[in-house]
């Protein structure tokens, strides 16, 4: 294995082992709020993974998709949290 992705082996496992512990959190809740932070941190590890990938094959369009997923997953994180409030007031 070349060198120099052995620095990104040990990140990589961190963000597996952060989005185990979200999964646990998304699958036992107890309420809805907190499977939707759970779901929103595995979101957010995600990004960071495809960071950490296009960092280590040097491609910038692995950031450029991770940016787009993070605008996406944040606009489905309002969407559920004004679900969650009730829906739209007028």
């Amino acid at each position: 294995m070349n060198e120099f992705f052995k620095i990104f082996i040990i990140p990589g496992g961190l963000l597996l082992i952060f989005m185990f512990i979200a999964l646990i959190r998304l699958i036992l809740g107890p309420t809805t709020p907190d499977r939707v932070v759970a779901l929103d941190t595995i979101n957010t590890l995600v990004v960071a993974g495809m960071v950490l990938v296009g960092a280590a094959y040097e491609e910038v369009i692995y950031i450029d998709v991770a940016i787009v997923y993070a605008l996406l997953s944040y606009i489905g994180t309002l969407y559920v949290a004004k679900y969650l409030e009730g829906g739209p007031k007028e």
